[in-house]
Order: structure tokens, then sequence, then C-alpha cells
């Protein structure tokens, strides 16, 4: 998909899956790299409902976080639920996530400014990316950007129960979930497939978080940052009035828009000077 941007640039990178296939990383850096720059490096991984959408889906997001020069966004073609369902595009996510780890200095990353971020789906997949690497302990994170995360397969919190709300709504909620979890038994749903269910979110990583009060994923993404602040984990989570699902991607022009991403790049520039991974 051709990349338009005066600020991004974009080039492709294939690594090897374990079983010897090859999974594609969009890379997507400022034009103009920054002389002094924290070193940021972002595992940035998109949306589209588990199903759908490739890793250019993640350009929006690069114009706000590198377009700046000081960081670098790696976006991973995951394997979405159309082609496997569940853990393809969870371990999809993490071999990218550890090729990033191990190539840090090669993009001028510094090794304990690892994030995670992501939209949708993709903000389902960075949550489980998070509980996955603190319970492996192989990779540590700085912190964490789910935007309007999917994360809970069950459906039982009201937003997400009874919404007819424009772009996503209950019945595709459930219909994508289905899809993204195939023949799991209920009992088999862990917290890496579906974050929503972990109760336990101690040592994760700090959370920039967003959601529009119309969104199905309003609830589930409150929730997450209530239980991280619980945890004692610092969140910044902002909800905007009146917003559907996805309306920053919708209406990319919009006042709200302009808002929601200034919010994202003031939090994320704060966190560059506040949050390192422990060694």
């Amino acid at each position: 998909m051709p990349i338009h941007s005066w600020r991004v640039i974009k080039r492709d990178v294939w690594i090897e899956r374990p079983d010897h296939s090859k999974l594609r990383l969009a890379i997507f850096r400022a034009k103009q790299v920054a002389t002094k720059r924290p070193g940021t490096g972002i595992l940035w991984l998109h949306g589209g409902d588990y199903a759908l959408e490739t890793a250019e889906n993640a350009l929006v997001y690069a114009e706000q976080l590198v377009a700046d020069g000081r960081s670098v966004m790696v976006a991973p073609d995951y394997t979405t639920s159309a082609l496997a369902p569940y853990p393809a595009a969870l371990d999809d996510c993490y071999l990218a996530l550890t090729w990033l780890r191990d190539n840090a200095t090669r993009f001028g990353v510094t090794p304990n400014q690892l994030v995670v971020g992501g939209d949708l789906a993709g903000g389902g997949l960075t949550a489980a990316v998070c509980l996955r690497a603190r319970d492996q302990g192989d990779v540590k994170i700085a912190w964490q950007i789910p935007i309007y995360p999917m994360l809970d397969d069950r459906l039982v919190l009201a937003s997400a129960k009874k919404n007819d709300a424009p772009v996503w709504n209950s019945r595709v909620n459930q219909a994508a979930w289905d899809l993204y979890l195939g023949d799991l038994p209920l009992d088999k749903i862990s917290i890496y497939a579906a974050p929503g269910r972990a109760t336990d979110l101690a040592g994760l990583p700090p959370a920039i978080t967003y959601v529009g009060d119309l969104d199905p994923f309003l609830e589930e993404t409150c929730l997450y940052a209530k239980r991280l602040e619980r945890a004692g984990i610092p969140v910044a989570c902002k909800v905007f009035d009146g917003c559907y699902h996805g309306f920053d991607q919708v209406a990319p022009d919009a006042d709200v828009t302009k808002v929601a991403h200034d919010f994202l790049r003031t939090e994320f520039f704060k966190a560059q000077t506040k949050y390192w991974a422990a060694n």
C-alpha cells in the first residue's frame, strides 16, 4: 500500500517465523531525523477487529509519534483472524517485539525505552503483548498505548452489550471475537487471548489511552485504566464526549481528532522523559 506523507517514510523488513515463513514489518521513520533524540522504539499493532487491515494503517499514529524525528515505529503485518485464529496474531506481534529489542541499537533506540501501542484490536494485542512480556520476563516495556482497545470477549459491560453506534457495534464486536477465538472453549480462553479477563495487572507498564463515550469499548478501556491505577501503575486516560469508535480515523480533520492527537503526542513526549524499563 502506498504511503502518502510529507513527514514520514516507510520501508519494509522481512523476518523469519519459527516455521520459516516470513513476517513483514513496516518501519516508519521521520524524513528528518533529529540529531539529539531519546531514541524511543515503538511497536505499533494495527486495528481492524483482528480480522482486517495491514501494517500501513499505523501511518496515522506514526504521523503523531515519529514525525518529530526522535522515535522509530515498527508495525508488523501480523496474521489476521481471517487467515488464522488466536494465537497467530499475538505470536507475530511478539516476534516483532523481540526483533525490535534485538535491533534497537541499529535504529538508535534506547534498549530500555521500548513502547507497545495499537488501536482497536491492536490495542487488545498491546495489552496481551504487555501481559506476555511481564510473565515471560524476556522483554522490558517502558509504557503502553492501547487506543480504544478490544479487550474482553465476554461482552458483559453495558457499553459492549447493547451498542448500535456507527462504525462498530455489539453485533460486529461479537462476530469479530468469534472469528479471532475460533474453536477455543470458554474455559480455555487465556488472558493473552482476551486481556480483559486478566485480574492481576501488577507489573504492567504505564499506559496512555483514549476512547469515545459512544464506543462499545468505552467501559473496557476505562476499566483497564482503573485496574492499572489500582495496581499502582500511572495512566493517562481521556474520554471524548459524543465520539464513536475510530472517530480519529474516520474524521481525521475534525476538531475533536486534533484534540485527541494533541493529547496523545503530549502524553507520549512526557513519557519519553519519565519512563524507562528496569534493566
